[in-house]
């Protein structure tokens, strides 16, 4: 399958991005980003687009694939609600709609997190920009969908976030990373990015996937 995959610079696109290099049914991704990510391999087609609320310049590129893994995203911490919910929402709905006129059929994969409120009536702004943009997505009208709300995630094969505080805390936990690794939700970057190829060729009737949701779908293709 073809796949596009949003916020590769990340540590949950990274690591969906190198499992994906790694899966033998995938057989192209195409990177959207603003920078390069510099990372070489034959499955690899990368643009570089500076404006996410269109992407009418780079449509033509867009056509053709199965999936799309849409990781993309900031923390709400120290960013005005005008710019959340612009990266959040209006950057993904600009996304969604060229992908979704261009490829119907696909299999779009939004990266959320736990916590988000589908009702968009919560009292804290990110989890109803959050709830808006999983429901848009699942309005859209794809052939699936799924919004992914991963808890804490553990980094793995060398991954690091692109949030100093977070890498802080990571290598404070690194050594209790294997008892972590046991607590059945929490996930890890491999894991999720293996559920998010699962999910495309083991179709799923369960549509919001927690962590431990994403690890159990993490492990189908195995069974």
């Amino acid at each position: 399958m073809k796949v596009i995959i949003t916020g590769s610079t990340g540590m949950v696109g990274k690591g969906v991005l190198l499992e994906c290099m790694d899966d033998s049914r995938v057989s192209e991704i195409l990177l959207i980003n603003r920078h390069p990510i510099d990372l070489s391999h034959p499955k690899i087609k990368e643009v570089i687009h500076q404006d996410f609320t269109s992407f009418s310049t780079i449509a033509q590129e867009l056509k053709g694939y199965d999936a799309c893994y849409h990781c993309m995203g900031i923390s709400s911490i120290g960013v005005s609600d005008e710019k959340y919910k612009k990266v959040t929402y209006d950057m993904s709905k600009a996304l969604a709609d060229t992908l979704y006129e261009l490829n119907p059929d696909m299999v779009m994969t939004y990266v959320s997190g736990t916590g988000t409120d589908s009702s968009e009536s919560s009292s804290t702004m990110w989890k109803r920009v959050k709830g808006k943009t999983e429901n848009m997505i699942f309005d859209i009208g794809f052939k699936d969908a799924y919004a992914f709300r991963p808890g804490a995630i553990i980094p793995e094969r060398g991954i690091k976030s692109s949030t100093g505080w977070y890498n802080a805390i990571y290598v404070i936990s690194r050594p209790i990373f294997p008892l972590l690794k046991k607590v059945n939700s929490i996930t890890t970057t491999t894991k999720l990015g293996k559920a998010m190829i699962n999910c495309v060729t083991h179709p799923q009737e369960l549509k919001v996937l927690e962590g431990s949701d994403i690890n159990e779908l993490s492990m189908r293709h195995l069974n």
